[in-house]
Formats: structure tokens, sequence, C-alpha cells
């Protein structure tokens, strides 16, 4: 068994994706919102100046759509998933750039810089489909199966207003 078949993993993957789908909806219905979204085991919470009723049918509609196999919700372009694969990758072509593997350490150079920012540039741009592909088959799965929406309701926690949303 692969990490990936642990059940509390599972449920992460599903909540995300119902994460992404409900971020989706909510940000078509309404493009100037500003919103950020956090997935675990009983379910995600959205931060940011929504209407709770509009999370609500948000996220009822993107189970529903998730359910009749619009997989295409299940990814967001703007998840941190691939916030860590352009900062692991960039910093990893930096690594290698300033030549740090195999090699004894030596003082930097500043006439490395373009390389080194040529090489964490080139990095990002590779880690947007990399990004991608990792939401689709590690962080994410847009196969719900049997999950269901319980409550959703709205926490306050400082100034933004936090909407979590139960599942099971």
């Amino acid at each position: 068994m692969n990490f990936r078949d642990l059940p509390v993993w599972g449920r992460v993957r599903r909540n995300h994706a119902l994460e992404h789908a409900t971020m989706h909806l909510l940000t078509r219905r309404n493009p100037f919102l500003s919103l950020v979204g956090r997935s675990d085991w009983r379910g995600y919470s959205i931060y940011g100046q929504a209407a709770t009723q509009e999370v609500a049918a948000a996220a009822h509609e993107a189970l529903a759509r998730l359910k009749a196999g619009e997989t295409d919700l299940a990814i967001h372009p703007r998840c941190g998933t691939m916030l860590a694969t352009t900062g692991v990758l960039s910093g990893l072509a930096a690594f290698v750039t300033l030549g740090a593997v195999g090699r004894p350490r030596s003082r930097f150079r500043w006439g490395s810089l373009p390389e080194v920012l040529l090489a964490a540039s080139l990095a990002a741009v590779v880690a947007q489909p990399v990004g991608l592909v990792l939401q689709q088959y590690l962080t994410t799965s847009a196969d719900v199966g049997n999950l269901q929406i319980g409550r959703i309701y709205k926490q306050r926690a400082g100034l933004v207003p936090i909407h979590r949303v139960d599942t099971y």
C-alpha cells in the first residue's frame, strides 16, 4: 500500500478537490473575490469576504459537478501545491547553478547571479505544468466517491472571515 491509498490521505485529497471546485465557482461568480483555502481530513476552510450562503451554494454545486465528472474543477492554478513546486524547483536550480552539489563550499560570486536568476526563472516556468500534474495525481482526487457535505458555518478569527465546510 502506498501513502496515496491511506484513508486519511484519501479524505484530504477529496476535500482538497472539493475546495478547489468551490473556489472555481465562487471566483467565476465574483472575479474580484480574494480567497484562500485550506483542506484537511474533516473538510476545508475558505478565508475571505464571501457570504456564507454563497460558499454553501458553491460547495453543494461543486460536489454535484465533481460527481457528474467535471474533474477539471479539482485542479486550481493558484493552489499551494503550485507555490511549493515553484519554490522547490527554483531553489534547487539556484543551488545546482551555484555548483553547490559535490563541490567544496566557496564564497558567493556576484558574477554567478545572471546564471542563478536564469536557472531559477526557467525552473519556475517548468514548475507550472509540474505543479498541475502533482495536483492531479498527488494532492487532489476528483473521484469524490460518496463524499458528502455536513455543516457549513462562519467563524471569526481576526479581521478575515473563515467559512468552514465539514465533510463526511
